[in-house]
């Protein structure tokens, strides 16, 4: 896998998975590090000068930020600053966000304006590289001055402090670098103010949620097919002419996709002239409410993706044409843009889950599955089939409406009231996380209550899509002959989804998905 370099190029969605996921190799590009390098040496110039009170450089923090530190105390001011507030609780974050947001933390430092040597940056992407992952807590960022606690538990390992895991096994920070062959870096003037003021946290976390709901999104169209063949459900509510009339873009993709997943159905023909007039909502309506979910999925996508490739630090040091040095304190650290489109990812994410489920009582109900047995058992009685599983698709669903409050519209204040808004978009991040593990799984329960009705509508075939994703299932999940544990395939069907092995097993067969 090549390295990706930084500086060299924005980042994109993709990128931060390939670093976070499948451990794609990192380095800072070399011809952006001689611009480091000088913007650090006009900060220390300045600093030697004996610079006028600048925020975090040579001042307190927050509610302190009139108070000048002295320049024989400045190292010492940014080592207490990650101390104190490394003050995070909780459950760690999952290894994969904590690598997409060491990557992050690196990105912003390398765009210049945080001031900092590159030898910080350079140790992030080290660490990523060695596979030293720092124990971060979840809990205890409101997403306004950045991520502060969260981000100071990954500086802490950069110190030789803190806790870090190395294939899994948790250590001392300082054991973790030195198992990697590492040294601590010694902070200068301003560096852990960077190191830990930024939406990394909340924004490494909902990059990755996005790009599970990407995946999620292709899989609600290829399952929600399926179902529909097997319900004997009519493919004519796609019409390319009903869509043309409500263009919306996410409702036009899901209503093509639709109609080339069911084409050429032996299913589907064999009630072509059944006389039915319309099919339930969940069937009849999957253009509009799959594809309301797709265009705002395609809405944070965009989003997160400026966040990833913004400077999000505060203080921030520009240098104009002349070579002179600007440092103003702002406000880049705010997660607002983040935590609202947070929110808007779980609400659709929330959906695609909601009407997935109304699609596994229409399987599993003999008053609605057009002929199959109840509960799709083979001896209805004496089995029960899937009828827990759609009560925990239910529970699920459930669940998702009360993640899916949005945390964006709360607010409290902080550090002496000077911290008076703020985001909470750490909190909405991790519930749009929450929302979609949740939605996977429901639509892990679809996509077996599916198969298993494919199966007992045999010698009928479905559609070659719909024949391709049954063949994926089966192979990690098999036929229910019997009443079985189905946690485990429950849980097999959600990674199918996750991993896009389903995906990618009926584009091999129809051809790339939008």
């Amino acid at each position: 896998m090549n390295t990706l370099l930084l500086g060299a190029a924005p980042l994109s969605l993709d990128d931060v998975w390939s670093v976070a996921i499948d451990h794609r190799p990192v380095a800072l590009d070399p011809a952006h590090r001689d611009t480091l390098t000088d913007v650090r040496a006009r900060v220390e110039t300045l600093l030697g000068k004996g610079a006028p009170n600048t925020y975090g450089v040579n001042t307190g923090f927050g509610a302190l930020a009139e108070v000048r530190i002295d320049a024989g105390d400045l190292a010492r001011l940014q080592l207490n600053l990650i101390r104190s507030h490394a003050a995070g609780v909780g459950p760690d974050y999952p290894e994969s966000v904590v690598r997409a947001m060491l990557l992050l933390r690196a990105m912003t430092l390398c765009l210049g304006t945080s001031g900092v040597r590159p030898e910080v940056p350079e140790l992030l992407l080290a660490m990523l590289n060695a596979g030293v992952h720092p124990c971060v807590p979840e809990q205890g960022s409101l997403g306004a001055s950045g991520d502060l606690a969260p981000l100071a538990h990954l500086a802490l390992v950069l110190i030789g402090e803190g806790e870090a895991r190395v294939d899994g096994q948790r250590m001392s920070g300082a054991e973790a670098l030195s198992r990697a062959g590492l040294q601590p870096v010694v902070l200068a003037a301003k560096e852990g103010l960077a190191l830990i003021n930024g939406t990394q946290a909340m924004t490494a976390d909902l990059a990755l949620t996005v790009q599970r709901a990407t995946r999620l999104a292709a899989a609600a169209d290829i399952i929600g097919a399926l179902s529909l063949e097997v319900l004997l459900g009519s493919p004519r509510p796609f019409d390319a002419r009903v869509h043309a009339a409500r263009p919306h873009v996410g409702q036009g993709i899901v209503a093509a996709n639709l109609r080339h997943l069911t084409a050429h159905s032996p299913l589907v023909d064999s009630h072509r002239d059944c006389g039915k007039v319309q099919d339930p909502y969940c069937l009849r309506c999957m253009p509009q409410v799959h594809g309301a979910s797709r265009d705002t999925l395609r809405h944070v996508a965009q989003v997160v993706e400026v966040e990833v490739n913004s400077a999000t630090d505060n203080p921030l040091v520009f240098v104009d044409e002349a070579g002179n040095l600007d440092i103003i304190s702002g406000g880049n650290f705010h997660g607002q843009p983040v935590a609202l489109v947070a929110d808007f990812l779980g609400i659709a994410m929330a959906e695609l889950g909601s009407i997935s489920e109304r699609r596994v009582e229409q399987l599993v109900n003999p008053s609605l599955s057009s002929g199959l047995p109840p509960f799709l058992a083979g001896h209805s009685g004496l089995e029960s089939g899937f009828m827990i599983a759609q009560v925990t698709a239910a529970a699920l669903v459930s669940e998702n409406k009360s993640l899916a409050h949005p945390a964006s519209v709360d607010s409290i204040p902080s550090s002496a009231n000077r911290e008076d808004h703020v985001s909470m978009g750490t909190i909405a991040a991790r519930q749009a996380r929450a929302i979609v593990a949740n939605a996977e799984r429901v639509l892990g329960i679809e996509f077996m209550c599916a198969a298993q009705g494919l199966d007992l509508r045999r010698p009928l075939h479905a559609a070659p899509p719909a024949e391709a994703a049954h063949a994926a299932l089966r192979a990690v999940v098999p036929v229910l002959d019997g009443d079985r544990v189905l946690s485990g395939d429950i849980e097999a069907a959600a990674r199918l989804i996750r991993s896009g092995g389903l995906q990618a097993a009926v584009e091999a067969v129809a051809g790339t998905l939008p």
